[in-house]
């Protein structure tokens, strides 16, 4: 069967898994192929191999057991990188590069302030993505899952940024000030903790899918944010600034406990393209 044909009996199988078919089915083949999409798109007369074609059946047998698509390519796209992940790690979703965006803005106006910790790194992508943008940064990458913190390994050496990105496996930063190599404070925290409400996730199709830890927050969704709130401040430079996505519909009770936490701060919350509350940002005096 030729691509075209493939392309179209492909998006039919797997409508029921995702919005996009055509696209998906689009990147299955080309993942089957290893070749970009672009040339899967401008081949319509290529056959499969008989090694290509086992791999699609493959991977269409893995997304009809309910595997999602990033797992089942290995790999998925944030911030313009190709991150490698596994079922260990949270799949990096769009959402997440207004953080990114906001880190490196800030990073960049403030050519003083090069020290970042990103807590809860899961598959590194941000920590990752603000050192192949701040050439000269040097971040802290915490995980309390240490399959999580390899993935994130993996991926900063495969960007060439493991000099400037360290791991250290604990609940999101340690309990008491230790010499590390960031000189034992940091200008900017960036966190995107688990925030999904307990009941919530429970019924939510990722549930099961991908790894409760990375999602699960709690009864109200900030049970961690709580717990990182009472940590963040003796971590913090002076005039250091906390970065943190949030559940779009969380937005209020994120900015009550911001202001019952900390005082003489600056708080501002961000929306994301959809208009959604989703990055909450304290900047400290």
């Amino acid at each position: 069967m030729k691509i075209q044909e493939l392309i179209e009996t492909t998006a039919a199988r797997i409508e029921p898994f995702g919005d996009t078919p055509q696209l998906d089915a689009q990147v299955l083949l080309s993942h089957c192929i290893q070749k970009p999409r672009t040339w899967v798109m401008a081949h319509p007369e290529y056959t499969l191999t008989k090694k290509e074609q086992d791999q699609l059946t493959d991977a269409l047998e893995k997304l009809a057991a309910g595997e999602p698509l990033p797992y089942v390519l290995g790999k998925w796209e944030f911030f313009g990188l190709e991150f490698e992940i596994t079922s260990d790690v949270l799949i990096p979703r769009p959402e997440t590069e207004l953080l990114v965006e906001k880190a490196i803005a800030w990073l960049r106006v403030s050519p003083e302030r090069r020290t970042v910790a990103d807590i809860g790194t899961g598959s590194g992508a941000i920590a990752t993505s603000i050192a192949v943008h701040i050439l000269d940064a040097r971040i802290l990458a915490t995980d309390i899952s240490f399959d999580a913190l390899k993935v994130a390994q993996h991926n900063a050496r495969k960007f060439h940024v493991q000099q400037r990105v360290d791991f250290l496996q604990c609940d999101l930063l340690p309990q008491h000030i230790e010499p590390l190599s960031t000189d034992r404070h940091f200008d900017l925290i960036c966190a995107n903790l688990p925030y999904i409400p307990t009941d919530t996730l429970h019924q939510l199709p990722i549930f099961g899918k991908e790894p409760t830890l990375a999602l699960d927050g709690g009864i109200d969704g900030l049970e961690i944010y709580r717990r990182l709130f009472k940590l963040a401040p003796n971590w913090l430079a002076p005039r250091g600034m906390l970065l943190l996505e949030i559940e779009s519909t969380l937005g209020v009770k994120a900015l009550s406990l911001a202001y019952d936490s900390f005082s003489d701060v600056t708080i501002h919350m961000h929306q994301d393209l959809a208009g959604r509350d989703r990055l909450l940002e304290i900047m400290f005096p």
